[in-house]
C-alpha cells in the first residue's frame, strides 16, 4: 500500500536554474517560506522543496522523475513539528561536500579525492593519427589531481600502451563475459591485462542499442572484469523517448540494478551517466539536468547498496562533452568527471576537459 503521508522531496526540473521562486506549493507553511527566505539571504539555499504524497508526480510537468521513483531513494526529512527546510539542508545528498587538499578544497569529490576523465576513441583512428594523438597527450600539461584514462580501439591498445605517458591509463572499450576460448571475435579480460589495460568500458549505449547487449549480460561482464582486477566504467543512460516519457529514473535504476546484482564490489567501479540522446548529437544535457540525475543515482546507491558505496563511487557525465561546456558541467556538485567521445580525439581539447577540474576548486 502506498504511503500517503506528506514528505519533502527534491523538486526536479528539466528547466535550468532551480531557484527559490519555485517554492510556491500551496501546502507549504508560512514558517517554511520564511525559513527558506532566510536561508536564501545567507546564500545557503540551492534548491526548493515541496510537500507531496508518495503517489503523486513531482509538480513540475517537465520533470524527468516521479516521486514514486524518488520514494526508493530520498530520505524522509523530519516530522510535522520540526523545521523541515533545515533538516533538508543538513541531509540532502546533493549538498556541497568539501574534501580538504592543502590550501584548497574540491567540491563533491569521490573517495579518492580525484576527478575522473575518460576518453572513448570508439572505432576511430589509424596508426598515424593515433601516433599524433598520443604525442599531443604526452605534451599536454594536465592537472595532477585527475585520474585520466583513454580507450583506443582494440588493435591499437598495444601501440598506445607502448608510447603513452604513464600519467594516463589505458582502457578497453569492451570485453568478453568470461575467460577466453572458442569465442570468435571476442577479447578476454586476461588478454587485456596482458596488454596492460587497467579499465574496461561496459554498458555503453552503442553496445546496448546497436549490438543489443542486455542488462544481465553487461552485469556479468562487469563482474568478471572486476574479479580479474580490471576496473569498470559502467555506463547507464536513457533514450530521448524515455526521457520525454518521464522514465529517466526507471531506466537508469534498472541498469544500475543489473550491475549491483552482479558485481562483487564497487571499489573499482566508476559510473558514467550518458543520456543516449546527447551522445554524438551535439546536444548536451544542461548542467542542472545532469546534476539531478547524478543526485538520484547516488541516492539509489545509498538506498540499494550502501551509504559507503554512495559516497565513494564516482559518477561521471558523458554526452557531447567538449572544451566549451566542460567547465560549467564540472561545477555541479555530483559530477565527478567525464566520459568523452569525439573531443577525446583532439589532444589539446581533451586536455582542456581534464583540466576543467579547476572549476571545482574553491578557496579552503
Amino acid at each position: 500500500m502506498i504511503d500517503q503521508t506528506p514528505i519533502h522531496v527534491l523538486k526536479f526540473s528539466t528547466k535550468p536554474h532551480l531557484t527559490n521562486s519555485n517554492y510556491t506549493n500551496s501546502r507549504a507553511t508560512d514558517t517554511e517560506k520564511s525559513k527558506l527566505e532566510s536561508e536564501k539571504r545567507l546564500g545557503i539555499a540551492a534548491m526548493s522543496i515541496v510537500s507531496a504524497p508518495m503517489n503523486t508526480r513531482v509538480t513540475n510537468p517537465n520533470s524527468v522523475f516521479s516521486t514514486a521513483h524518488l520514494g526508493c531513494g530520498f530520505r524522509r526529512l523530519g516530522g510535522s513539528g520540526g523545521a523541515p527546510s533545515s533538516v533538508f539542508f543538513q541531509n540532502v545528498d546533493s549538498q556541497l561536500r568539501m574534501s580538504s587538499r592543502g590550501s584548497r578544497a574540491v567540491v563533491a569529490m569521490a573517495a579518492s579525492g580525484k576527478f575522473f576523465v575518460g576518453g572513448n576513441w570508439k572505432c576511430n583512428g589509424t596508426k598515424e593519427s593515433i601516433s599524433k594523438l598520443v604525442s599531443d597527450l604526452n605534451e599536454a600539461k594536465l592537472e595532477p589531481d585527475v585520474d585520466v584514462v583513454v580507450a583506443p580501439p582494440f588493435i591499437y591498445i598495444d601501440q598506445v600502451k607502448g608510447s603513452l605517458t604513464s600519467r594516463i591509463e589505458v582502457s578497453s572499450q569492451n570485453c568478453w563475459i568470461g575467460k577466453g576460448g572458442a569465442f570468435t571475435g571476442e577479447i578476454s579480460v586476461e588478454q587485456l591485462k596482458d596488454l596492460g589495460c587497467q579499465w574496461v568500458i561496459l554498458g555503453h549505449s552503442e553496445r546496448r542499442h546497436i549490438i543489443k547487449e542486455d542488462d544481465e549480460f553487461i552485469g556479468k561482464k562487469a563482474a568478471y572484469a572486476l574479479s580479474q582486477g580490471v576496473g569498470v566504467i559502467a555506463c547507464i543512460g536513457e533514450l530521448l523517448s524515455e526521457r520525454e516519457a518521464g522514465k529517466t529514473s526507471e531506466v537508469c535504476f534498472k541498469q544500475l540494478k543489473a550491475f549491483a546484482d552482479a558485481v562483487p564490489s564497487w571499489d573499482n567501479v566508476v559510473i558514467a551517466y550518458e543520456p543516449v540522446w546527447a551522445i554524438g548529437t551535439g546536444k548536451v544535457a544542461t548542467p542542472q539536468q545532469a546534476q539531478e540525475v547524478h543526485v538520484a543515482v547516488r541516492d539509489w546507491l545509498k538506498s540499494n547498496v550502501s551509504a559507503e558505496v554512495a559516497s565513494k563511487t564516482r559518477i561521471i557525465y558523458g554526452g557531447s562533452v567538449n572544451g566549451s561546456n566542460c567547465a560549467e558541467l564540472a561545477k555541479q556538485e555530483d559530477i565527478d568527471g567525464f566520459l568523452v567521445g569525439g573531443a577525446s580525439l583532439k589532444g589539446p581539447e581533451f586536455a582542456t576537459i581534464v583540466n576543467s577540474v579547476t572549476s571545482k576548486k574553491v578557496a579552503a
